[in-house]
Parts: structure tokens; sequence; C-alpha cells
């Protein structure tokens, strides 16, 4: 099973954090002094009970949440692009002009093609976002992510709407997608076996700090295989979960 770890060394972070506190008012304090390093092409993703800081540290990061108290040093690359857990496409543009929007590229067209052929959605530019399933509204939110070249992704539980084998098919495209582009990527995900899957690093939010650290080496990455299992049951442990207490096809949450 992969051990606790430290801060990656050798090569400068595509996110470095340091002592970050975000204050929502009395007795609301998300994140307290929260540390955290992401090296380029990095998959790490976050995990923590509800409240820990996940979405907040994002939030932070994308820089949406300047009306927010709170201080601490924040460096991300120039280009970020951020997926949310709903698709957030235009209801009133079709598919291309949704993937492009916003971009000031003079190859923004040829850029959106492009990306919507990388997340199977070639043939659909011209399709409205309802006549769209929820997986591939979430492929389109992926491609318009693409367009923009990012250096880093957040995703903010970006699978957490769909049905199982959806959420099954986006993964193997994320990790293929990541893999192609190498942006970093910092996943926030409330399923514990999404996170093994997904990451190269697992980090655990709690009471806004970084509570656990752990690399992910497994040979494979499949819930049946037993290194797969050991590192969910400690993930879970630590989450203040016992595996054995999780009913069965729900051993995935967290």
């Amino acid at each position: 099973m992969a051990a606790d770890t430290g801060r990656l060394t050798g090569t400068p972070p595509a996110v470095r954090v340091r002592d970050l506190y975000r204050d929502f008012g009395p007795g609301r304090t998300v994140l307290r002094g929260l540390d955290l390093d992401v090296a380029p092409g990095e998959f790490v993703a976050l995990i923590g009970r509800s409240g820990t800081g996940k979405s907040t540290l994002l939030r932070a990061l994308a820089g949406l949440d300047r009306d927010v108290a709170g201080h601490g040093e924040v460096t991300v690359p120039d280009s970020v692009s951020v997926v949310f857990q709903d698709s957030r496409l235009l209801p009133w543009k079709r598919i291309l002009p949704n993937v492009v929007f916003g971009s000031r590229a003079p190859d923004a067209v040829v850029r959106g093609e492009r990306a919507l052929a990388e997340v199977g959605l070639a043939g659909r530019e011209r399709a409205w976002p309802h006549e769209l399933s929820g997986g591939e509204q979430q492929r389109a939110s992926l491609a318009r992510s693409l367009v923009r070249q990012p250096e880093l992704l957040l995703a903010d539980e970006p699978f957490g709407a769909l049905d199982a084998l959806t959420r099954i098919r986006m993964h193997a495209l994320l990790r293929r997608l990541c893999e192609t582009h190498r942006p970093a990527v910092l996943l926030v995900t409330h399923d514990v076996d999404e996170a093994i899957v997904l990451a190269d690093r697992v980090i655990l939010l709690d009471d806004g700090v970084v509570h656990t650290d752990v690399r992910v080496e497994l040979p494979h990455r499949s819930p049946a295989d037993p290194a797969f299992a050991e590192l969910r049951a400690y993930l879970l442990d630590r989450l203040g979960v016992h595996d054995e207490d999780v009913p069965a096809g729900r051993r995935a949450a967290a």
C-alpha cells in the first residue's frame, strides 16, 4: 500500500499554497493554514467530509472567492480551467459555440472541433445542450476546458450526478485526456474508489488542513486488486469509516 508522502521535490510546483485561511464569518473558518504543492502534470484527488474545505480550496485556486475573508499565498499557472458537477452549458448556444465561448484564440473554432472529437462528440457541434445526455454534456464541458489548453484543471465532483456506468466511461476518458495533455489536476470527490482509480496522489482534508497525503502506486487500478482494497480501507479508516460498516454497493462513497 502507498505510504504517506511529503511534498514533491526537484520540479517547481504548478500549484503552491502556503498558510491559506478562508473565513466565512464567526465560527466558520473553513481553511486553517493549509499548505499544498501540486507538480506539473500531477493528478491529485481531494477527499474529506463535507465542510472540510475541498470546494473552498478549489475556488481559491480558481480565483472565484474574492469576496471571502482570509489570507495566504496561492500560486497557480496562467492557464486554469474549471469543470463543475453540472456542465454549465449555455442552453441558448449550440455545442460548438458553448465549447469555444470566451476563447480569444484565432483558431478557437478549430480547437473546439478538435476537442469535441477528442471527447467523442465529433458530429455533435450543432446539437443543442438539451439534446445531449448527462454524460455527453460533461464531455462537452471537458472539451471546453481543453480548448483553453490549461496547465491546471480544477474539477469539483464532475461525475457526481452521473450513473455508475457513465462514470466509469468518464474516468477512462479523463485519464486518457490527462495523459495526452498533461495538465496538473486537482479533483474534488466524495468517492474514495474514484480517487484511487484516477489520481497519482490522494489528499484528505480535515478541519481545513491536509490530514493525509498518500501516493497511489498500484499495479492495477481495479477494485478487485487486493492492494486497491487495502488502500481503500486505509483511506476510509482515515475518514473515520470502517470498510466493513459500509453497506455493499456503497463502499466507494466517502
